[in-house]
């Protein structure tokens, strides 16, 4: 490794390596706005302009590669005055729009302006106007004015998403940011583009003027919608989900996630069709009852069944900690017809981050136990048993067979007992006669295993009615702080929805299982004492970027 000067310190550098990355990899940030450490490097913003002492002029960061000996000051009154230079050339059209401005709180260019300009303009002139409110793709509005030209997303779309649909239209003062003539910024990954704009000039259509950023809480967790398991960011106002963004992780999603994840993977957890407390069929269907009735009710049906009529569905989009609660339920009642669905649409997946396998711990429920046992059918073979009326009690957790086919849609009517734990109303609970409320992958702590045998942990974003013990400490806080504000404004509501993994212990409890867990940290404890591949991994080794496995089972 080479070593330079920078600011009086001395700095290694690898080979090939420009003054801003060697910069950054010991934590030094270099003031920049169109360099990003994915994308190709375009030299067009010259925020980041230094002084490299023997150089006749001073150069850019971003592009300008490091050198044995070489003395870089950041900090000198030639670098300090190009970039003020730099910083108010870059103000004098721009809207003064931060009041209400998405951006704000999170802009690069306020910041900076705060940190590395002169605070006052020279300039006199009325402001060049440019078109606003302009609504460039499905999820993106842009908003012209604001643009600072650094051509982040026209790279993004160029060289990540493979997608040529933004350009630079115009000359001089009037250069805007357009799509091509015929095209719009539809690409699987156009959100993207809003998370790299140092400035508000492209914004998440679905989050536009939801929130202020200081006013939201951000919590790490997994996206839910493939077998990817996206690092992200679950942004939360007055205990409703507000907007997903893309978490670093380099070696799963790198800067970036799927438009698909970051807008539907949870818009169920604010929908109306939530299930709030447990629900009991009776005469006129489906009306409301005590967790204690409910799960009563359970036990004392499932007691009146033998084990081979009876049949268990666990879920690839739960936690390994709920479908392992499940597993062990089946084993103490003897039941081996238990399996889970596979949710995979061939050719819909990419080269990008998008996979074919929708579900995101398939690997982590397979793992957990939820597979058929000895003289035990599949999930085929549980449909066959049902339609036969062999298997007369069902109990499904977190998915919708009825949406599956007819087929199931018909066989669920069969039944005659079917209960289901879900977050949501759905075609299956139309059939059920116990619905329990399920907490969402927003709601609970718990362990995803994706495609790599990577176990990665989700944290609780929203509160429920039950929180569990381990709940994140900064969204506790944030509750305790503005939990009665939120109450007066009518905002704040909490679902009286517990996880999975709970819900079936206080079912095994009612069949005598002695199991003591206390929070979802303890279901995982016993899990890895019993998986081959997991032994000694606890939640705080997982950490914010997980672990990979070794486990025996290569594929699902």
């Amino acid at each position: 490794m080479g070593k330079f000067i920078l600011d009086g310190q001395e700095i290694e550098f690898n080979p090939g390596q420009t003054i801003i990355q060697a910069a950054k990899a010991v934590g030094i940030e270099i003031p920049h706005f169109c360099w990003h450490p994915s994308l190709s490097v375009a030299g067009n913003c010259r925020v980041c302009l230094v002084e490299v002492e023997k150089m006749p002029k001073l150069v850019i960061a971003c592009a300008t590669q490091a050198a044995d000996g070489m003395v870089v000051h950041t900090e000198s009154k030639k670098a300090l005055t190009a970039r003020q230079a730099v910083m108010e050339f870059l103000l004098i059209n721009h809207p003064l729009d931060c009041p209400i401005c998405d951006e704000a709180g999170e802009c690069k260019l306020q910041d900076y302006t705060y940190s590395h300009s002169v605070g006052e303009s020279r300039f006199t002139e009325e402001k060049w106007k440019k078109p606003k409110r302009i609504q460039v793709g499905p999820y993106v509005t842009l908003d012209v004015e604001r643009c600072i030209l650094c051509s982040r997303c026209i790279r993004f779309c160029d060289e990540i998403a493979g997608e040529t649909q933004l350009i630079f239209t115009k000359r001089g003062n009037r250069v805007e940011l357009s799509t091509f003539p015929g095209k719009q910024l539809d690409n699987p990954y156009s959100l993207n583009t809003t998370d790299i704009c140092p400035v508000g000039a492209l914004t998440n259509s679905d989050a536009r003027f939801k929130s202020r950023v200081w006013d939201m809480s951000a919590t790490p967790s997994i996206c839910p919608g493939c077998s990817r398991g996206c690092n992200v960011e679950v942004w939360v106002r007055s205990n409703e989900v507000i907007r997903l963004t893309p978490r670093q992780n380099d070696d799963v999603n790198s800067y970036w996630m799927c438009d698909e994840g970051r807008i539907f993977s949870w818009k169920h957890v604010n929908a109306e069709s939530r299930v709030d407390g447990s629900h009991i069929r009776r005469e006129n269907g489906l009306s409301k009852a005590t967790w204690d009735e409910a799960l009563s009710m359970v036990s004392s049906e499932l007691h009146g069944y033998k084990s081979n009529e009876i049949a268990f569905i666990g879920s690839g989009r739960t936690t390994v900690e709920d479908n392992f609660m499940l597993a062990k339920v089946a084993a103490h009642l003897h039941v081996t017809n238990i399996d889970f669905p596979r949710h995979i649409i061939p050719g819909s997946g990419d080269k990008i981050l998008i996979m074919d396998e929708k579900s995101p711990n398939d690997r982590g429920a397979l793992v957990a136990g939820v597979k058929p046992g000895k003289d035990g059918a599949d999930l085929n073979g549980i449909l066959k048993e049902i339609q036969n009326k062999k298997i007369k009690a069902l109990l499904v957790v977190e998915e919708d067979l009825a949406a599956l086919s007819e087929e199931w849609s018909e066989a669920l009517g069969k039944l005659e007992l079917l209960v289901v734990l879900a977050s949501n109303f759905n075609l299956t609970t139309e059939f059920a006669n116990v619905v329990l409320p399920a907490a969402t992958w927003t709601e609970k702590n718990g362990v995803f295993i994706n495609f790599q045998w990577r176990a990665q942990r989700l944290k609780p974003a929203v509160t429920t009615e039950l929180q569990d013990r381990t709940l994140d400490g900064l969204v506790q806080s944030r509750l305790d702080k503005f939990g009665t504000k939120f109450d007066r404004w009518g905002n704040y509501k909490k679902y009286d929805a517990r996880p999975s993994w709970r819900i079936l212990l206080d079912l095994a409890h009612l069949f005598g299982v002695k199991s003591k867990f206390e929070a979802a940290e303890d279901v995982w404890e016993e899990f890895t004492e019993h998986a081959p591949g997991f032994h000694g991994i606890s939640y705080d080794e997982i950490g914010n970027l997980g672990v990979v496995v070794k486990h025996e089972l290569e594929k699902v």
